[in-house]
C-alpha cells in the first residue's frame, strides 16, 4: 500500500468511491462494485460476498464475486457451511489467517489443500435485517492480514449496509409488508429448504389443506405458522392441537367442545373446542398419525363437510377453518397396516410437503446455530457472543437425530453452561459435557468426549458411502490421507 500518505490517499479514494456507488441499481450490481473496490484496497486475488435480508426471506438473497470463475464461486458456496466462512458466521468476528494451508484450524480441509488457499480475511456483515459475510483471499505477500485489515473489513460492512438498506426500502412493497414476511424467520441457505419454502409461499394464499411430513424436530410447526401468517386467514387465530396427547375419551371434548349439561364435568356455559377457537383461522393438527381409528373417523367428518357436533348438541356447527396437519409417521405404511384410515389419508393428502431433516440440509447448520444461540442469549439476557470455532466444528460434525429441536435445546444449554463458566464464547465442553468431570480433569474429559463423537461421526460417514475412502474424504472435506489417519486413530475397520 506504499507509504503512510499514499495509504491514506488510497483509503480516502476507496471511501469516496463507496459514496459514489449507484443505490438505484440492483443489489447485486451494488455489491459487485463495492467488492471490486475492497479487493483493490486489500490487495486480494479474489473476493466473495453474500447477504440475507431477514425481512424478506431466510434464503440467500444476493451474492457477488470478483476474480473468481464460476467453478470457484460454486466451490466457495459448497463449503460455506464449514471452515473459515462458517466460523465467521457463527462467532460474528473477523477471521484472519496468513496461510490457510498451514493454519492448524483449516489445513486438514480438502478444499483448502485442493485450492492452495493462502492468506484469507473473512468478516461478518450485520445491520438491521441484513446478515452476511465478505471473504477475501490472496497470496501471503499481497493480502493484508493485520489488525488494520480487520478494521477495514469491519468498516466495509458498516459503510455498505446503509446503501443496501436504502435500496431494499425502494424494492420492498409499497404497503410496507415485507416480501416474504412470515417465512423470514425460517433460516436456511440449502436448496432443499428453499424448495420447501417456495412451495409453501405459493400455496399459502390458497385455502387448501396441507400435510407436513418429516422427522421429529425438523420445524413442521414453525412452517405451519408461517403458512398461516402468509394466508388470507392471518388475522384469525392459529390453534395447535397435539393429537398424540388426545385419548379417545377426550377427543370430542377438546376438539369439538361440549354443550352445558352434556356431562357432569362440563362447566356452566359449556366448553369451547379447538375447532371453534380456530374459527376464521387455522387449525394445526400435529402428530396426526397417533390418532386412534375411532378418533380418525370423527376427524374425517370434520374434514369432509367442515361441520361438527359439540357434545350434547342436536344441531351441527359450521367449521370455518383451514386445516394443516403434520406427522413424523409414514402414513402409507400405516394405511397398509390398517392402522390409519385410507379415506382420511386421501383427504389429508391434498398437498404433502416433506420437510428435510437437518442431515439433509447440513449447509443450514451454521445459520441455524448462530440464530439459536442469539435467541438463547436474548431470552436469558446473557453476555455470550456466540460459538467458538471449535464449538462450531463440533456442531457441524455431531449427529442431530432430533433435528433442529435437539440442536436448539443443546445450544440453549450450552449458552447457559458458558455463562456459568464466565466465558463469552460457547466451547465444545459446553455443548457436550461429560458427567462426573471436575476442574482437575476437565481438559482430559473434554478431549475424550470429542474423540468419541469424532469416531462416531467418521464411522457414520464411512458406512454411508460404503467405506469408499475417497468419497468419505469429499463428504468430510478432508484429504484422503487424513481419512486413513482418522481410521487408524479410532481403530475403524470394515467388518467382513
Amino acid at each position: 500500500m506504499g507509504n503512510g500518505e499514499d495509504g491514506l490517499g488510497k483509503l480516502g479514494r476507496y471511501y469516496r468511491s463507496l459514496l459514489d456507488l449507484n443505490v438505484e441499481g440492483a443489489p447485486e450490481e451494488l455489491l459487485e462494485s463495492a467488492l471490486r473496490l475492497l479487493v483493490e484496497l486489500m490487495g486480494a486475488r479474489e473476493g466473495y460476498i453474500e447477504l440475507d435480508d431477514l425481512n424478506a426471506s431466510g434464503s440467500v438473497q444476493w451474492c457477488a464475486s470478483h476474480g473468481c470463475d464460476a467453478a470457484r464461486v460454486t466451490e466457495i458456496q459448497r463449503t460455506i457451511s464449514r471452515g473459515i466462512v462458517a466460523q465467521t458466521l457463527a462467532s460474528g468476528e473477523v477471521v484472519v489467517t496468513g496461510s490457510a494451508v498451514t493454519d492448524p484450524r483449516f489445513q486438514n480441509r480438502a478444499s483448502v489443500q485442493d485450492n492452495a488457499i493462502e492468506a484469507v480475511v473473512c468478516a461478518p456483515i450485520a445491520r438491521g435485517d441484513l446478515r452476511g459475510v465478505v471473504y477475501l483471499q490472496g497470496s501471503t505477500q499481497s493480502l493484508k492480514v493485520n489488525v488494520e485489515a480487520q478494521r477495514e473489513l469491519s468498516y466495509f460492512g458498516r459503510a455498505i449496509t446503509p446503501f443496501l438498506e436504502a435500496n431494499l426500502t425502494r424494492l420492498r412493497p409499497a404497503d410496507g409488508v415485507p416480501a416474504g414476511g412470515p417465512f423470514a424467520h425460517v433460516r436456511h441457505r440449502s436448496r432443499a429448504m428453499a424448495d420447501v419454502i417456495e412451495r409453501l409461499r405459493l400455496v399459502a394464499p390458497l385455502d387448501v389443506d396441507v400435510l407436513f411430513t418429516g422427522a421429529t424436530g425438523v420445524g413442521k410447526s414453525l412452517l405451519a405458522r408461517a403458512v398461516h401468517g402468509a394466508s388470507r386467514r392471518a388475522g384469525g387465530p392459529f390453534v395447535e392441537v397435539n393429537c398424540a396427547a388426545l385419548p379417545d375419551a377426550l377427543l370430542e371434548n377438546e376438539l369439538f367442545g361440549a354443550q352445558e349439561g352434556a356431562h357432569s364435568a362440563v362447566p356452566r356455559g359449556g366448553v369451547v373446542g379447538k375447532v371453534e377457537a380456530a374459527d376464521r383461522g387455522t387449525l394445526f393438527l400435529d402428530e396426526i398419525g397417533e390418532l386412534s381409528l375411532v378418533s380418525q373417523a370423527k376427524l374425517l367428518t370434520l374434514l369432509q363437510s367442515r361441520t361438527y357436533y359439540r357434545l350434547g348438541a342436536s344441531k351441527p356447527s359450521r367449521a370455518d377453518v383451514r386445516v394443516l396437519a403434520a406427522t413424523n409417521a409414514h402414513l402409507p405404511s400405516l394405511v397398509a397396516q390398517k392402522r390409519f384410515r385410507d379415506d382420511l389419508y386421501y383427504r389429508l393428502n391434498v398437498l404433502e410437503v416433506k420437510v428435510p431433516s437437518l442431515a439433509e440440509r447440513v449447509e443450514d447448520t451454521p445459520l441455524l446455530a448462530a440464530q439459536l444461540v442469539r435467541l438463547a442469549v436474548e431470552r436469558h439476557a446473557l453476555d455470550v457472543r456466540g460459538l467458538s470455532s471449535a464449538a462450531l466444528r463440533a456442531v457441524l460434525h455431531a449427529d442431530w437425530p432430533g433435528n433442529v429441536r435437539e440442536l436448539a435445546n443443546r445450544l440453549e444449554s450450552a449458552v447457559l453452561n458458558a455463562h456459568m463458566r464466565g466465558s463469552s464464547l460457547v466451547e465444545p465442553r459446553d455443548l457436550f459435557p461429560t458427567e462426573g468431570d471436575d476442574a482437575s480433569d476437565e481438559a482430559a474429559s473434554l478431549q475424550e468426549a470429542m474423540r468419541r463423537f469424532q469416531k462416531r461421526y467418521v464411522l457414520s460417514v464411512l458406512e454411508a458411502c460404503d467405506w469408499n475412502v475417497s468419497e468419505a474424504g469429499r463428504r468430510l472435506d478432508v484429504a484422503r490421507s487424513h481419512v486413513y489417519g482418522l481410521m487408524r486413530l479410532h481403530g475403524l475397520k470394515r467388518e467382513t
